[in-house]
């Protein structure tokens, strides 16, 4: 197949184009860069070349830097594969993308894998797999699997899983480039819910359609820390991916239940489809054991913070306003979107239980108002008051339908700001 090669122009289009801001000629595409967010114009620019059915892009000319090939590609993007970009500009850039694009590459795979493939245990293989190949010898995990999550009592994760016969894992990952006795600078939990029926608390067919996208925080934590492994980061991080299926069957947790995690808090479940934040309560515990002084946490968590911030933003949470700051900062250096929401001392009594110290949820549609910041808040109980603290709710990790910018699938949009995060911490 012929190579089509894809310039950028800051002309305007000839007349016969109308108001389009892509032209044609023989195997050559011209982007013409019109507005103020060229980044965004050339995202989808791509999707309408893509939209044309070519699969084979060669990328040239003087405009092209480091962000906008990168915008081009992840617009170009598709979850089926056969589709190549070839970079320009020096080999310096050529090479990180490269590492961009292998890293983006492995967990759009993740996500996009169906749920029959993508069982608890098959993604926490595969992830430490695929780090353990990137970083040898400065890898080591263990995978805590079934009943044994009881004995380390990771009470949350097992309740969650129990319900499917594949049963829930926890994934303890250590990339240590400096020794044994080195403090961990920073710790990663990942949301991994292979597939969301949403248990008891059911939902619909088309809610449930896109479901195996819930183990997003997993795959973007762990192309995070490849990303960044690739980068030659020097310095220790634990990474935890909390794993199951919340299914529904005789063996399956139930609305009324109450679980009593590891630091004592209890918790009741009114919303068996509130499951998120009761696995990443347990990943946020081991994370806080480590010591480390920076926590992050990645998760498809909550439909409210896709209404709050839409699906082209990742809304952002910490009791910290450096923290903040500093996520901030990364993301923009990288051309992602963060915004922050709410998060109060108070939110971590917006979801009260007459049974125990609070429930998972608000026992109304959606969770109610400020859902996104209250299960943040819950989050917060389980977190080190020692470590700085920031949890990230992908409100555009995953789009059902494809868009503008995105084809349908994953986005991997995050991946970069938690590489960036870990590199300059």
């Amino acid at each position: 197949m012929e190579m089509m090669i894809v310039s950028l122009s800051k002309q305007a289009p000839a007349s016969i184009w109308g108001k389009a801001d892509v032209s044609f000629e023989g195997n050559q595409a011209k982007i013409h860069l019109m507005g103020s967010d060229e980044l965004r114009q050339i995202q989808m620019a791509a999707r309408k070349i893509r939209g044309q059915g070519i699969s084979q892009v060669q990328l040239e000319g003087e405009f092209w830097n480091l962000d906008s090939q990168w915008a081009f590609a992840q617009g170009f993007a598709t979850a089926k594969p056969g589709y190549q970009v070839r970079w320009c500009g020096t080999e310096i850039e050529k090479a990180q993308l490269n590492q961009r694009f292998e890293a983006a590459s492995f967990a759009r795979k993740l996500i996009n894998d169906t749920p029959e493939d993508q069982s608890p245990l098959t993604l926490a293989t595969e992830a430490a797999q695929w780090l353990k190949a990137i970083g040898g010898d400065k890898v080591s995990f263990k995978i805590i699997e079934g009943d044994a999550l009881l004995e380390a009592k990771w009470i949350g994760l097992h309740a969650v899983g129990r319900g499917s016969e594949r049963p829930p894992v926890m994934l303890e990952l250590d990339y240590n480039p400096l020794g044994q006795d080195a403090q961990v600078s920073v710790a990663l939990v990942g949301k991994g819910i292979t597939f969301d029926s949403g248990g008891y608390s059911i939902k619909s067919s088309e809610g449930m359609l896109g479901m195996k996208c819930d183990m997003g925080g997993a795959a973007t934590v762990t192309a995070a820390l490849g990303l960044a492994i690739k980068g030659g980061l020097n310095k220790r991080v634990k990474l935890f991916l909390c794993c199951a299926e919340n299914l529904i069957s005789g063996r399956a947790y139930k609305l009324g239940d109450i679980l009593t995690y590891k630091n004592g808090v209890t918790v009741e479940v009114v919303n068996t489809d509130a499951e998120g934040r009761l696995v990443l309560a347990d990943g946020l515990q081991a994370a806080s054991d480590t010591g480390a002084p920076l926590i992050i946490d990645a998760a498809t968590l909550t439909g409210a913070a896709v209404m709050a911030v839409g699906a082209n933003y990742n809304a952002i949470f910490s009791p910290q306003v450096e923290t903040l700051q500093l996520a901030q900062l990364k993301a923009a250096s990288v051309a992602e979107r963060v915004w922050p929401l709410p998060l109060d001392a108070w939110h971590k009594d917006m979801c009260p239980s007459a049974y125990a110290d609070t429930a998972n949820s608000r026992p109304v549609k959606g969770g109610g108002a400020g859902g996104a910041s209250n299960a943040a808040g819950f989050l917060w109980r389980f977190v080190s008051p020692q470590a700085k603290w920031l949890h990230m709710d992908l409100a555009g990790a995953f789009d059902d339908s494809g868009s503008a910018l995105w084809a349908a699938g994953a986005t991997t949009h995050g991946v970069l700001t938690i590489a960036e995060i870990l590199k300059g911490e």
